[in-house]
């Protein structure tokens, strides 16, 4: 037990109904910056509750934190204790092994007292005013994280719920006179809310105001139909018929004593943007037109430019110049994305995953993307209708290659760069760049040689005539003479001119970018020279320092430093701090003297210590992760020195790393690593499944489908055909899924590996309930618990205990699904697997509804839901209120079961879920065909059956019970996390 805190720690009051505050005896204490009160407000929404700081991260950054986000949330935890300090509570912030913990009193907190305020169901007007009275505004005020969103809207929502009770005892009391105003800003703010809008309507009426009841009423009617296709409920529509008719029942009761409704309007909510910009080149020279034709042009309407020319002629670092000049006029985000359309040995960005890429640098959570490309470009396109975005797309092939990324009704600028000229791009405006004049590439070199330039004007034109006047070729010739002390501008002429005679087969361009490489590659230390070659053999899209001293052998500090002179001679570049990558050319040429200069067991050798080092890490980290499933994962050796060393490093490591392990995966696949290959898949699938990177979770594993019959493990290749179930099945490809579970199956048992097999049949009998094949699914949910207990596999045994008890209640066995269920509750429990458990509770929620005992069923349903909103997880979330919907409606309220059967189809179309959309329209068309909305019922069940058909569901398993259904036509068991070998 924590002792009590001391009285001065209870003089302090935290606030987050409003601006995020911290006070002392009644006295502001000075604020910390947004981020820092963003950490705060997150722990104060979690009191007493041990936040680790992987969940931290998250809840600032969302799945793509920066670099610097473990150090910035120590920043924002050690100036949180100052203001503590400060407050005299310096003792309520404790960090515990697993996180941090805000040991704060409920008296401390605004939010603590509103709840407890308005918690009881017989409160008075009194009590009730006094918990809104605490409210200052918009909740978590100001601040700009990924989790304040939907804090904020949960916060809203309660508070609403107050003010509408407020207001029906406010209506009682005959005070219907002062509510009109309060209640009109409330509805303004809230257009859609049916219950303040009939209150208005209500109170209007009474205040002899009959006809604006009714323009109210009319009002709400078609918002309602033009926003989401709804009629108004019957209790709204019998209010507005009593009104019409001035019905007597509506007459105001015995006016109590006045007493104001004080309610606070929240302000709209503020969003920072995002940038994901390069680094600018802080020695940019020459191209005034251009830049300034593109800023000029512009800075206020938006619209596309292509940017095309010769390889090395400086399009990325023009682009990337004027997104920054520009970055003020599109305040919604910077985004930038390499389409690698030109990159040596690498295959260019498909349209699917650079729009993924796009959106998730907007802050859209993975959940919410969809598959496809025309479903991708859909949301991309909606996105940009209400947003001034900057997008830089670097490096793309061809009109074709883009397309997906325009749209001619945003107010956006998209900036794209082309070795082609697309004359072919409808509505963008094209701009080729030709080498640089003279006068320009004299600058360009003398910024960066200096005086020594100035003295030797005949000599400097020599050099950028040698460089074919190209802006990369004259940085690296530059470059070379600055770091030459002793060479004059005539010398490097000269030393040019040798090169180019060697290359005479090569194209004007062509020999002034290898003369000015090679020049520069022979003035370079051994170790320089050998580290640029070595990364030539690199199969990603760049490399940290760690990556880059393991191909090499060699320290990370002596890595850093060869890497760092290889930047200063722009023999490399650097788009991320700490990152480091070739221009295209540069990259061929670094493959040509590896080729050349290294043998063939060199090569060998430095490829596999990378690859080593990629699955030693990535394994490292899944193990900070998903600690659960390390014995799971495969092991080589250990690394000797890890780039993190908590969760949130872990996670920032593994996203930035994720394009170089899927490149990595394929290429060990397809060349002399196929046990590599295997590895990395096996480590980093979940991962990428749980963040949603389906196209990533395909590639590498069916690399590793390909090593294993490589190698001829057949055990691997069960695992990889089930992995790929994993990655078809939430996407609706029942199909695809089904084909892959069964061939994992099949390989399993022909390895005679057990463990396996279960798992593998645990997903397949999904599938087979999903597609209502009952008893296939009880035979291998049986085989499936039987095999966990033998192998001790506890949380297996209550997944398939769970989904033994989910597939008694589809069959209508109630008594018997609630001992399968509450025998994997406790388990889930007893191992603590939230996700499991809230499973549980949901499916025993199914079980008391097919029973009758809908008060039970609510309560469970209730628990489920908010367990899943705190993980997250949409998907689940939208289940869950299908299935509060469809037990509603039961009850007799159809109305209500329409609401939250809207709310599951909401989610389900944000997250592009097609079983998850399917189960709404179900419920949807029960709903409205209850309300007599016949034409909305007939809507809803065409839809519902397209979407069945679509998935394969059969025609008899469309219409079973509404109490159970809802579940096994979305696939609604859980797998085994990380626990599939």
């Amino acid at each position: 037990m924590r002792s009590a805190p001391c009285g001065g720690m209870m003089n302090v009051r935290f606030a987050v109904l409003g601006p995020v505050t911290v006070s002392a005896a009644g006295r502001p204490v000075p604020a910390a910056a947004p981020r820092r009160q963003a950490v705060l407000a997150y722990l104060l929404l979690h009191p007493r509750t041990v936040i680790s700081a992987d969940r931290l991260i998250g809840a600032m950054w969302g799945v793509t934190p920066p670099d610097t986000a473990r150090a910035q949330l120590q920043s924002a935890i050690a100036a949180i204790r100052q203001v503590l300090r400060t407050a005299g509570a310096g003792e309520i912030l404790q960090t515990r092994t697993a996180g941090y913990i805000l040991l704060t009193e409920p008296d401390q907190v605004d939010l603590e007292v509103f709840t407890r305020q308005v918690a009881a169901p017989d409160a008075d007007a009194e009590q009730l005013r006094a918990a809104l009275a605490l409210w200052q505004g918009e909740p978590l005020a100001g601040l700009t994280a990924d989790f304040v969103d939907q804090a904020r809207t949960r916060l809203q929502q309660r508070r609403l719920a107050v003010v509408e009770r407020l207001v029906e005892l406010e209506l009682a009391m005959g005070r219907h006179a002062e509510l009109v105003d309060t209640l009109t800003a409330e509805l303004a703010e809230h257009p859609l809310r049916e219950r303040l809008c009939g209150q208005l309507m209500l109170a209007l009426y009474r205040s002899g105001l009959q006809t604006d009841g009714l323009n109210v009423a009319r009002s709400f009617r078609e918002r309602l139909a033009d926003q989401q296709g709804l009629d108004p409920s019957r209790s709204f529509l019998a209010l507005e018929q009593s009104i019409l008719r001035a019905d007597q029942s509506l007459s105001p009761p015995a006016r109590q004593a006045p007493e104001p409704v004080a309610v606070a309007v929240a302000e709209p909510a503020t969003r920072r943007p995002a940038s994901f910009l390069p680094m600018d080149i802080p020695d940019f020279a020459g191209r005034p037109g251009e830049l300034d034709w593109i800023i000029d042009s512009l800075s206020e309407n938006g619209g596309i430019v292509t940017i095309d020319g010769m390889a090395g002629i400086g399009k990325t670092t023009l682009a990337v110049r004027a997104a920054h000049r520009l970055a003020e006029h599109y305040p919604d985000g910077q985004l930038f994305i390499d389409l690698h359309a030109h990159t040596v040995g690498q295959a260019r960005v498909e349209p699917d995953a650079v729009l993924e890429t796009l959106l998730r640098q907007l802050g859209i959570p993975p959940e919410r993307l969809p598959a496809g490309t025309v479903e991708l470009s859909a949301l991309w396109r909606a996105e940009l209708t209400h947003r001034r975005l900057l997008v830089v797309v670097d490096n793309a092939g061809d009109a074709d290659h883009v397309r997906p990324l325009l749209s001619g009704a945003s107010r956006s600028l998209v900036l794209v760069t082309s070795r082609r000229r697309m004359v072919d791009l409808d509505g963008a405006h094209t701009l080729s760049m030709e080498v640089l004049p003279a006068e320009d590439a004299s600058a360009l070199f003398t910024s960066i040689v200096g005086e020594r330039a100035l003295a030797e004007p005949i000599s400097v034109l020599d050099v950028l005539q040698l460089c074919g006047f190209l802006p990369l070729a004259v940085r690296i010739a530059a470059a070379r003479l600055r770091h030459r002390p002793r060479w004059t501008v005539t010398y490097l002429a000269d030393r040019l001119r040798d090169q180019r005679r060697r290359l005479a087969e090569l194209s004007t361009a062509e020999r002034g970018v290898a003369a000015a490489f090679t020049l520069s590659y022979q003035q370079l230390n051994p170790d320089q020279q050998r580290m640029f070659r070595l990364l030539g053999l690199h199969p990603g899209v760049d490399a940290d320092v760690h990556a880059a001293a393991v191909l090499a052998d060699l320290p990370p500090e002596r890595g850093e430093e060869i890497l760092e002179d290889l930047l200063d001679t722009h023999m490399l570049m650097q788009h991320e701090i700490g990152r480091y990558t070739f221009h295209d050319l540069l990259r061929e040429q670094a493959r040509r003297t590896v080729a050349d200069e290294e043998s063939t067991e060199t090569r060998n050798t430095a490829l596999t210590r990378l690859l080593d080092h990629y699955l030693h890490t990535a394994a490292a980290a899944m193990d900070l992760l998903y600690p659960d499933g390390r014995h799971h994962r495969p092991r080589f050796a250990e690394p000797k020195e890890l780039p993190f060393a908590d969760p949130a490093g872990a996670t920032a490591w593994l996203d930035a790393e994720r394009a170089n392990l899927i490149r990595a995966g394929v290429h060990a696949a397809d060349a002399d690593w196929p046990a590599h290959a295997v590895g990395i898949a096996q480590t980093f699938h979940r991962f990428l499944v749980e963040r949603t990177h389906y196209g990533d979770a395909l590639t590498i594993n069916a690399a590793a489908a390909r090593a294993s019959r490589r190698l001829g493990d057949v055990s691997a290749e069960g695992l990889a055909f089930s992995y790929l179930g994993d990655v078809h099945w939430p996407q609706g490809d029942y199909a695809e899924a089904d084909e892959c579970f069964t061939r994992a199956v099949e390989r399993f048992r022909e390895a005679g590996d057990q463990s396996g097999e279960a798992n593998a049949l645990n997903n397949l009998a999904g599938i087979h309930m999903s597609l209502g094949d009952h008893e296939r699914a009880r035979s291998s949910y049986t085989r499936c618990l039987e095999v966990y207990h033998r192998y001790g596999e506890r949380v297996g045994e209550a997944v398939a205990l769970s989904n033994l008890g989910l597939l008694e209640v589809e069959l209508g066995n109630y008594h018997q699904a609630l001992e399968y269920l509450q025998e994997a509750l406790a388990i889930a429990r007893n191992v603590g697997y939230l996700a499991l458990e809230a499973h549980c509770m949901a499916c025993l929620g199914g079980a008391y509804q097919g029973m009758g005992d809908f008060r039970r069923a609510l309560d469970h349903y209730g628990q489920a839901l908010e367990v899943y909103r705190d993980l997250g997880n949409r998907y689940r979330e939208s289940e869950v209120l299908s299935q509060l919907g469809e037990t509603v409606r039961t009850m007799g309220d159809p109305a209500q079961a329409a609401t939250d059967l809207q709310a599951a189809l909401t989610i389900a179309d944000e997250i592009a879920n097609r079983p998850r959309q399917a189960a709404a329209h179900h419920g949807l068309t029960r709903a409205h065909r209850d309300l007599g909305q016949d034409d909305l019922a007939r809507t809803h069940a065409a839809r519902a059956l397209d979407l069945f058909a679509d998935l394969g569901v059969p025609d008899a398993q469309q219409d079973r019970h509404p109490g159970h259904r809802a579940f096994s036509i979305c696939g609604a068991v859980i797998s085994v996390e990380g626990a599939s070998r």
